[in-house]
């Protein structure tokens, strides 16, 4: 029951901060960014991740320099595969080229795989062994539901722009 009304939350955040932004000037300090949208996402994993961790002050006080550091490597080699996953698409596909593509593709996992194994090490030193099993799963589990919302939205949009 606990887990459906966290669902039913966090899916209500996340209609929330997906709406369009109404701009207020008036209440708007000129120097305030609005937040983006990658800002907000993360904004809505950090809580997710709290709600299911539910660390003890001292917990969290260790906990989340670590995970900052760990989730700053993890965007970083996405944005990194990103890059080469765009220079890719603009080559024609050979078999030399595609090999090549799968061998950077696999670096890449093996590379994911080197970061959370080492930062399970990190996050063993300050958690206990369950809630870092925990941590793994709620990542999943958020990087889940943010798919699926996108794909509603998606279908959603298109639906109505066929009428």
């Amino acid at each position: 029951m606990k887990r459906i009304k966290l669902i039913g939350i966090l899916f209500g955040f996340i209609g929330i901060f997906m709406l369009p932004a109404i701009s207020l000037p008036a209440q708007k300090a000129p120097q305030e960014k609005p937040a983006s949208k990658e800002d907000k996402v993360k904004s809505l994993e950090i809580l997710y991740i709290s709600r299911e961790l539910d660390l003890t002050p001292e917990e969290a006080q260790k906990f989340w320099p670590v995970y900052k550091r760990y989730s700053e490597e993890v965007n970083q080699l996405i944005a990194e595969r990103r890059k080469k996953n765009k220079e890719l698409k603009s080559n024609p596909r050979t078999d030399a080229l595609a090999s090549e593509a799968l061998d950077k593709e696999l670096g890449f996992e093996k590379r994911m795989v080197d970061i959370k194994t080492r930062y399970k090490q990190e996050f063993l030193k300050v958690l206990p062994a369950a809630k870092v099993t925990q941590l793994y799963r709620a990542e999943r589990e958020f990087r889940s539901m943010m798919i699926r919302q996108l794909k509603e939205r998606r279908e959603h949009r298109d639906n109505d722009n066929r009428r």
